[in-house]
This record gives C-alpha cells, structure tokens and sequence, in this order.
C-alpha cells in the first residue's frame, strides 16, 4: 500500500491534510472528493486506489489496484473500476459497468448496465456504452458514438461521429465506424472496413 508520502510525490501541489485512507480498504481519498461510507476504494498488494478531485464513488461502487478516479467522475451503483483503470473529467461508471486494465473512461463519456470496457480500450467525449456491450483491446468509441446492446468492439476499432454499433453486432480489427453510420443485428465488421455517412450494416 502507497503511503501519504507517496501520495504527496504524485500529487505535490497538495499536503497531507488534504487526504485521508478509505474506511474500506484504505484507498487514498482526497477530502475533496465524496466516498460512501459502503463503497470499497482498496489498493491490492503494491498497488494503490485514488479519489481525487471533486468526484464521486457513491451505492456499492469499488475502486481496486490502481485505479483512478479524477476529476467530477461518478462511480455509481454496483459499478467497478480496477486495474490500471481512468475515469476522469465528467465521465460516468454506473449500474453494474466494469472498467479495468488500462482503459480511459473520459470527458462526459458514460458507461452502464452491464457494460464492460477493459484492455487498453478508450471510452471518451459523449460516447455512450450500455447494456452488455465489450470495449475492448485498442478500441475507441468517441464523439456522440453509442455501443449497446450485446455488441462488441475490438482490436483497433474505432466508433465515432453519431455511429451506433447495436445488437449482436461486432467491429474488429482496424474497422472503422463513424458519421451516422449503423452497425446492428448479427452484423460483422473487421479488417480494415470502412462504414460512414448513413450507411447502415446488420445481419
């Protein structure tokens, strides 16, 4: 577990006044930001959970290993961010939503239900994943982009613009979805496909 010094070292424009160990789990917090009392922030072995700024772990939410939660984030409900894991600015983690590894959950993106965004993956801008859609590997869903449903996004992957990629469909590989493009129903896209403007891809 890191110490305040630690603490100190990665934050230095603060004092140790300004943080304090979680009641659950010993995750550090700083007095700025709002833990629940029921919600577990915790480091695992050398690692080290971080609240900072003015966000909020709120419901039974965990922050574990070292994750980091900055900004005005919300981590809501039963939602969970471990690992390497980021969320920060305005992003928000809720229902049951995993973020782990090294993924970036960003600006007001927001990430729910069941989702799961792990990996090296990117959730950033208004982009929206919900339901029990995977982000994944490299992949980057931005701008106004929506995954949802049971859909899957992969590899290289990029979603973006107004895109929505829903139902059973997959994107993978260095495909890239964007404008107002829609990928739904049992649908494939991979390689290095391309699906833009108003196109639309299912089954």
């Amino acid at each position: 577990m890191k110490t305040i010094n630690d603490v100190l070292a990665l934050f230095p424009s603060t004092t140790k006044a300004d943080w304090k160990q979680h009641q659950n789990g010993n995750g550090w917090v700083q007095v700025t930001a709002k833990v629940d009392a029921t919600c577990i922030v915790e480091g695992i072995v050398s690692g080290n959970a971080w609240v900072s700024d003015n966000a909020q772990v709120s419901g039974n939410a965990r922050v574990s290993g070292d994750a980091v939660v900055s900004g005005d984030a919300q981590v809501l409900g039963n939602a969970r961010v471990s690992g390497s894991a980021q969320v920060s600015g305005n992003a928000q983690v809720s229902g049951d939503a995993l973020v782990s590894g090294n993924a970036q959950v960003s600006g007001n993106a927001r990430v729910s239900g069941n989702a799961l965004v792990f990996g090296s993956a990117q959730v950033f801008g208004n982009a929206q994943v919900s339901g029990d859609a995977l982000v994944f590997g490299n992949a980057q869903v931005s701008d106004n982009a929506q995954v949802s449903g049971n859909a899957r996004v992969s590899g290289d992957a990029v979603v973006s613009g107004n895109a929505r990629v829903s139902g059973n469909a997959q994107v993978s590989g260095d495909a890239w979805v964007f404008d107002n493009a829609r990928v739904f129903g049992n649908a494939v896209v991979s390689g290095d496909a391309v699906v833009s403007g108003n196109a639309r891809v299912s089954d």
